[in-house]
C-alpha cells in the first residue's frame, strides 16, 4: 500500500520548518506504511564539498570512518552523525574516489550523494524512524517522505523509500512494475547504479538516465509512460526540482495543495492538514498520465 509525502517550499521563511513539516505529514501516513520510512531532505549546500550519505548501524563508529576515508583519499573528511546514518563530506574533486571506497566496505552502505541531498532510511514505525533521525529538526527547501509496506521485496534498510541513483536525485514509489528485471538489464548497462532488487530503484535509475541525457525533469516523467509497465504513483526530487507523476490508470491515492509559501503532495488529504494556510490552498488530485514539476530558479 505504501504512503508518500512531499513538500516543496516556495517562501523561504518556511525553509527550517521543513523537517517538523514533513515529519508532521508523514505521521499520518504509518498505517499505510509500518515496515520502514525514509526521508530525503534538501538542505543547505556547503561550498566546494559533496555530501555522501551512508548507512551503518547503531555501533558504527562514524568517527574512525571518516578518519579512514580521509587518509585513503588524501583530504579531510567531517561528518554528520544521524542514527544509523552519517553524513560525510567529501572534497568535490575526490568524489569518485570517495565512492569507491564505500563500494569496497562491507560493513557501510552508499545511500546518496550530491551537493544538497541527504537520505535517512531505516526499519521500523514511520513515527519513531523520523525521531531517531531527527527529522523534525532539519531545514531546507524540498523534501520527501515514504512509508514502506513491502510487497516487492524484504523488509530491510535496503529495500525502504527514498532510492537516489544520481547525485542529488531520489525517487519514492507506491504502486509495482511488471518490467523492472529487463529494465535493470537495460540500465546497468547503460553505467547506471542499481543496488537492490527493489523494482522502486528501478524507476529511479530510469529516470536519472534520462536526466542524464539531457531532458528535464518534466521530459523524463513524460517519457517513462512509454517505458514502464505496471502502476505507480512516483514523487521525485532533484537538486532543484520536485515532479509527480501518476500512470495512466491511477489507482493509487494521490492529493496535492499549493499556497504562496508552498506545493504539497500526500497519499491522504489527511496528511496536509499540519501545513500552513491549508484551509485556503487550491487542492487538487493529480490526473492520470500528467506530468507535475516545480524547479527553484
Amino acid at each position: 500500500m505504501c504512503g508518500i509525502a512531499g513538500l516543496f517550499i516556495k517562501d523561504k521563511a518556511l525553509e527550517p520548518q521543513l523537517g517538523a513539516l514533513l515529519a508532521q505529514m508523514t505521521s499520518t501516513l504509518c498505517g499505510r506504511g509500518p515496515d520502514s520510512a525514509g526521508f530525503a531532505i534538501y538542505g543547505a549546500e556547503r561550498p566546494g564539498t559533496i555530501k555522501i550519505t551512508v548507512q551503518g548501524t547503531e555501533a558504527t563508529d562514524f568517527a574512525a570512518l571518516a578518519a579512514d576515508l580521509g587518509r585513503a583519499i588524501g583530504a579531510e573528511v567531517s561528518f554528520e552523525p544521524h542514527w544509523t546514518h552519517a553524513v560525510l563530506f567529501v572534497p568535490r574533486e575526490k568524489t569518485e574516489i570517495a565512492e569507491s571506497w564505500i563500494d569496497n566496505r562491507a560493513d557501510i552502505a552508499l545511500v546518496s550523494k550530491g551537493a544538497r541531498l541527504e537520505i535517512f532510511k531505516e526499519v521500523g514505525y514511520p513515527d519513531d524512524v523520523a525521531t531517531k533521525f531527527g527529522i523534525p529538526a532539519m531545514a531546507g527547501s524540498h523534501g520527501i517522505a515514504h512509508t514502506r509496506m513491502a510487497t516487492e521485496s524484504a523488509v530491510t534498510t535496503d529495500g525502504a523509500h527514498p532510492f537516489s541513483t544520481g547525485a542529488d536525485q531520489c525517487l519514492v514509489h507506491n504502486g509495482s512494475l511488471s518490467n523492472h528485471a529487463s529494465l535493470r538489464r537495460e540500465l546497468l548497462a547503460d553505467g547506471i547504479r542499481i543496488r537492490t532488487q527493489n523494482d522502486s530503484e528501478v524507476a529511479a535509475g530510469y529516470i536519472s538516465r534520462e536526466l542524464r541525457a539531457g531532458k528535464t525533469l518534466g521530459q523524463a516523467l513524460e517519457h517513462s509512460l512509454g517505458d514502464l509497465d505496471g502502476f505507480f504513483t512516483f514523487v521525485i526530487g532533484t537538486e532543484d526540482g520536485f515532479g509527480v507523476l501518476r500512470d495512466p490508470i491511477a489507482c493509487k491515492p494521490a492529493v496535492m495543495a499549493e499556497t504562496d509559501q508552498y506545493v504539497a503532495f500526500a497519499s491522504e488529504y489527511k496528511s496536509l492538514t499540519c501545513l500552513p494556510g491549508i484551509k485556503t490552498a487550491r487542492v487538487w488530485e493529480p490526473k492520470p498520465a500528467q506530468s507535475y514539476f516545480w524547479e527553484h530558479a
